[in-house]
């Protein structure tokens, strides 16, 4: 995998997203192209739950487990009846999406840490961020730039908002501002930070780095992030069943990045000549971005 701590401007393209994704042989079954379990949704977010397990199944995984409220688990299974109820040994899991860190109770707080603390590779998203810095395993962080401080508030880093908050300076600055600032987040996270934005940047804690920019403006609507976390989690799960090796974190870079480049395709697609779309748009057509990638 790439590493180095040199600056570039080298852009994630399809031909590096071709490398990543792990294609099913003759001799796959269910488990072997990889399981990924999903912490997602809450009464007040339950589609967040519904396109994420979407977005898992449609990015090439063997199997998708999904665990959280009863309610919220009938929507998933109305829309997605191969998906398996229940916390489930995973190859890789995907927590916080749809979950508000203000509301999260205590139970589900105690089910992400124990997720945090078993070996498998996790995706962090959105109400789980704030515990990132507990987590023990390899992990990727997804926030947005308001989400960011979440991630950045725990590690002691720059965000106070009291008369000017230099953390959006930063984030409205020019692009080498932007990326000395998500580089600077995953060095000391000790995790990979996917920054999302129409310029998603990606970084790892040994200094790698890389921009995807095959989005559209459309993807700017409610519930992509969540897509993009499902999709993630899928690769990711595929990627560790597809290696003779543990994965480490330096490793989960391109993963995330593209992860990025097939939900940004995706929308691409989805919105064709300039059409809205929503969240469910992109994730039906995550196939296609995966076959734009590995045709």
């Amino acid at each position: 995998m790439p590493g180095g701590y040199e600056w570039h401007t080298d852009e994630w393209t399809a031909s590096d997203a071709r490398g990543v994704l792990r294609l099913p042989t003759r001799d796959d079954y269910k488990y072997s192209r990889g399981a990924v379990a999903l912490l997602t949704g809450s009464g007040r977010y339950p589609g967040a739950a519904v396109l994420s397990v979407e977005a898992a199944w449609r990015a090439g995984i063997g199997m998708v487990t999904w665990f959280g409220d009863k309610q919220v688990g009938r929507l998933v299974l109305e829309r997605r009846p191969e998906t398996v109820m229940g916390m489930t040994r995973a190859d890789a899991f995907v927590v916080g999406s749809g979950i508000d860190a203000r509301t999260r109770t205590e139970k589900v707080t105690n089910v992400i840490q124990g997720i945090f603390a078993s070996p498998a590779p996790v995706v962090i998203d959105a109400g789980a961020l704030d515990l990132a810095t507990r987590a023990h395993s390899p992990f990727i962080v997804t926030p947005h730039a308001g989400e960011l401080r979440e991630v950045r508030i725990p590690l002691g880093l720059g965000v106070d908002d009291i008369d000017v908050d230099p953390l959006a300076e930063r984030l409205d600055g020019d692009f080498r501002e932007r990326v000395a600032v998500v580089r600077e987040t995953a060095v000391a996270l000790g995790g990979v930070v996917l920054l999302k934005g129409a310029e998603t940047i990606v970084a790892t804690p040994g200094g790698w780095w890389t921009v995807v920019r095959s989005g559209t403006s459309w993807l700017a609507t409610a519930g992509t992030g969540d897509v993009l976390a499902g999709a993630m989690g899928s690769i990711l799960a595929g990627a560790v069943r597809g290696s003779a090796e543990e994965i480490d974190v330096e490793q989960l870079g391109p993963i995330a990045a593209t992860a990025a480049w097939l939900h940004g395709t995706a929308g691409r697609i989805a919105a064709g000549p300039g059409m809205p779309i929503t969240a469910l748009d992109v994730a039906e057509s995550l196939p296609e971005a995966f076959l734009e990638a590995t045709a």
